[in-house]
């Protein structure tokens, strides 16, 4: 039975007493601002992962032609979790909302994982971990970005978007310099005997958990959502079929993904070539930066501890990037359109990456990371933006999730087969993983020219 929220000083939320509205109102910046925050902790979660899991996987004893194999667990549960997630929270209405039980439930799982993964006492613990660790961050995230087009009108959405690139920019900055503070700033040591993680690694992971829970929290008991019936009367779709739920999931999912959107398939290709890309910055930017610019592959050597370190930094520069880039979005998006706008900033990212190659001096590798912060802005923010125009309201959470094949399964082809690349074509030297994420970028975004002009071109 649905529960019917009260209603908010500022009369954004009908309380059953007067006439029931029928478009989405405009929500006041600090609504925005609630219903986003909650991407900080789980952004913060995902950039210990990314900075830090290679890192745990050489120092439990992984080769580097294994990594991209280990890593297979994030992709994976993405692929198989985001839309069973998406379409059963389309489906959801108890008495935290709808969007908001899978926040809470994803984040109590997430931070159990953010403390079980740095005390992995073998390699294939670590590995477990990082299936459990994915599939609840995907629990929380997923609707997180239903919850955006839930709750804003088209007008907003670009924004809603963007704030919520805001926040992971914040988050990732923090979560992925860590490791670097704990040492440089804490003293706390960044080394440790074979098999063991440093305890600035240690430390950071437990800190994550807390900034995770707490964050999601936040947006859990700071926000309210439309009730089922007043999201029933902003849409002109049908009503989603509650009956049979369960038994119907996965071929109903299966009837969306046949019948999606054609700027969905549009869109397919850009995210395909974007996530190429990114993974191959999270698997390989420790072991390229520590043998490129450190000069050492042995992770109980203090360059490579310094190497690894410093990636964290960089990790941090393009986030933190992202999270100003953010910002301007929306503007930019206004004077150009939505498509050109993410064409340019793909093409900006992907030289980015292109450059690690040629810059031997790991300070200036901050430029290059410069260029990838804008990238990382506009690949959280434009797709989706771009994307909720087209989707029916009473399906925006299964479209979203079924999105998201496109983001895991270039991520599932990188584990695949990127360990082979590097070893047969690149001789295992894995800084030209790097140039091959950045070809793929910009591959991404001449591949938004193809998004129609009628959705790509609004602002």
């Amino acid at each position: 039975m649905a529960i019917h929220e009260s209603s908010t000083a500022d009369n954004t939320f009908n309380d059953g007493n007067s006439a029931p509205m029928t478009h989405k109102p405009r929500l006041p910046f600090s609504t925005i601002w609630n219903m986003c925050f909650g991407f900080l902790g789980i952004q913060f979660g995902f950039a210990l992962q990314n900075g830090n899991v290679s890192r745990i996987f050489q120092t439990l004893g992984a080769a580097i032609d294994d990594i991209p194999i280990l890593w297979i667990a994030a992709p994976v549960t993405g692929l198989l979790v985001q839309p069973i997630i998406g379409y059963y929270s389309d489906r959801t209405w108890n008495r935290l909302g709808r969007r908001r039980p899978y926040f809470f439930w994803g984040a109590i799982l997430s931070t159990l994982a953010l403390l079980v993964m740095p005390n992995s006492p073998s390699l294939w613990v670590a590995a477990l971990t990082l299936w459990i660790m994915d599939a609840a961050f995907n629990v929380s995230m997923e609707p997180f970005r239903a919850f955006v087009g839930d709750m804003l009108p088209e007008e907003q959405r670009t924004m809603g978007f963007a704030m919520q690139s805001f926040f992971i920019g914040i988050g990732a900055v923090v979560a992925s310099a860590l490791p670097w503070v704990m040492t440089n700033w804490l003293d706390i040591s960044n080394t440790a005997p074979e098999g063991i993680i440093p305890d600035s690694v240690l430390y950071s992971f437990y800190a994550g958990g807390v900034v995770l829970l707490a964050s999601v929290l936040w947006t859990v008991f700071s926000t309210r959502e439309y009730s089922p019936e007043q999201l029933k009367a902003f849409s002109k779709e049908e009503p989603t079929p509650k009956s049979d739920v369960i038994l119907s999931g996965p071929k109903q999912i299966f009837a969306d993904f046949l019948a999606m959107p054609k700027t969905m398939k549009q869109l397919a290709v850009v995210q395909f070539f974007s996530w190429l890309a990114l993974f191959s910055m999270w698997i390989y930017s420790t072991p390229a930066v520590t043998a490129f610019h450190f000069g050492s592959s042995d992770p109980t050597s203090a360059l490579y501890n310094e190497g690894a370190d410093w990636v964290g930094v960089l990790f941090a520069t393009y986030n933190g990037f992202a999270a100003l880039a953010a910002i301007a979005i929306p503007f930019i998006a206004r004077l150009t359109s939505r498509r050109v706008a993410h064409m340019i900033n793909l093409c900006i990212g992907g030289i980015g990456l292109i450059s690690f190659a040629f810059i031997k001096d790991p300070g200036l590798l901050i430029f290059s990371m410069l260029a990838v912060g804008i990238a990382w802005a506009s690949i959280l923010a434009m797709p989706y933006a771009i994307l909720s125009g087209a989707l029916p309201a009473e399906k925006m959470g299964v479209y979203m999730g079924i999105f998201n094949f496109f983001i895991v399964i270039p991520q599932i082809l990188a584990a695949a087969i990127l360990g082979l690349v590097v070893k047969s074509v690149f001789d295992g030297e894995a800084i030209y993983a790097l140039v091959v994420g950045g070809v793929c970028m910009i591959i991404a975004g001449v591949s938004t020219l193809m998004v129609d002009k009628a959705v790509g071109n609004a602002s």
